[in-house]
């Protein structure tokens, strides 16, 4: 039997050093460094033979789900941004030391013509899909609120939050087969707004309706569609993004942000045949924040 552990103490907790970067942010410049389950996960074979999609796979959540994906038995392509080469490079090492093979895309999926490439260099790498993450995201705190969004930024947001979604899944869904999903990350704040990520939380209810919506839309074809809605977690998107990191999390009723790792298993459940009934779920991991 493995080792119980109080969930309140298994990994950092506030308050952490203050700390900002530029985005897209660094991994290796974060205090305490993130966990994306390295020492931690283990595989049990429970997507053989797989083939993924994951974008924004070279940090945070995404290095995570490409990591467990692998040591669970998958093949993983993935996408990162031009500034996010190493971090990428990461994110291939532990892919590759699990066995399976790693594509890594250089990728803005805000725009179509890129979103078109990327799926058919990912059917070609890999021969075909199973399963889509549409994971990518992008947010930038405005303590003012809507005064302090210039439409510069909202249109960064709603293009990597939104479009970049539905172009992938319109251009993979003839390529994945019965018995296949896609899982989005949404997010706490697509229920519990908060002021300072007005737009962030917008596409963040919106990927809420395209999941349900879409789930019944591809329920006959056999191919489900769920979404995760993460509370606070631990990623280079947070000391890139906010003003203060110093306190960040410590208001979840565990006391403190997820690490990545402890989000990854939720994806391999939703992308594995145990969870064969489960479609139009939004499956959340607050940290304890009850939502609907």
């Amino acid at each position: 039997m493995s080792e119980q552990e109080n969930p309140t103490e298994r990994h950092p907790s506030p308050a952490f050093p203050d700390q900002s970067q530029r985005p897209p942010g660094d991994t290796e410049e974060m205090a305490p460094r993130p966990d994306h389950g390295e020492d931690s996960y283990r595989g049990s074979g429970r997507l053989g033979e797989r083939r993924a999609l994951i974008t924004g796979g070279d940090s945070g959540i995404g290095r995570a789900v490409a990591l467990a994906f692998a040591r669970e038995g998958a093949d993983v392509a993935f996408t990162h941004l031009g500034a996010e080469e190493h971090e990428a490079d990461e994110t291939i090492r532990l892919v590759t030391e699990a066995g399976r093979r790693a594509v890594a895309v250089r990728c803005d999926i805000r725009e179509e013509e890129a979103c078109r490439r990327l799926a058919n260099s990912t059917v070609a790498e890999l021969g075909g899909v199973d399963v889509l993450v549409n994971n990518a995201a992008y947010q930038m705190s405005q303590p003012e609120s809507i005064e302090g969004i210039s439409t510069e930024q909202f249109d960064r947001v709603m293009r990597t939050n939104l479009y970049g979604m539905f172009w992938l899944t319109k251009m993979l869904l003839p390529h994945i087969p019965s018995g296949g999903s896609i899982i989005n990350t949404t997010s706490v704040q697509g229920y519990n707004p908060s002021p300072h990520l007005l737009d962030y939380a917008m596409t963040k209810g919106a990927i809420i309706t395209f999941t349900q919506g879409l789930a019944a839309h591809l329920a006959p074809r056999g191919v489900r569609v769920n979404a995760v809605a993460p509370g606070p977690v631990w990623t280079p998107l947070i000391p890139a993004t906010m003003p203060d990191t110093t306190g960040f999390g410590g208001k979840s009723p565990l006391g403190r942000p997820a690490q990545p790792a402890e989000m990854a298993p939720a994806y391999v459940f939703l992308a594995s045949q145990e969870a064969s009934y489960v479609t139009a779920e939004i499956l959340n991991a607050t940290g304890g924040s009850p939502l609907p």
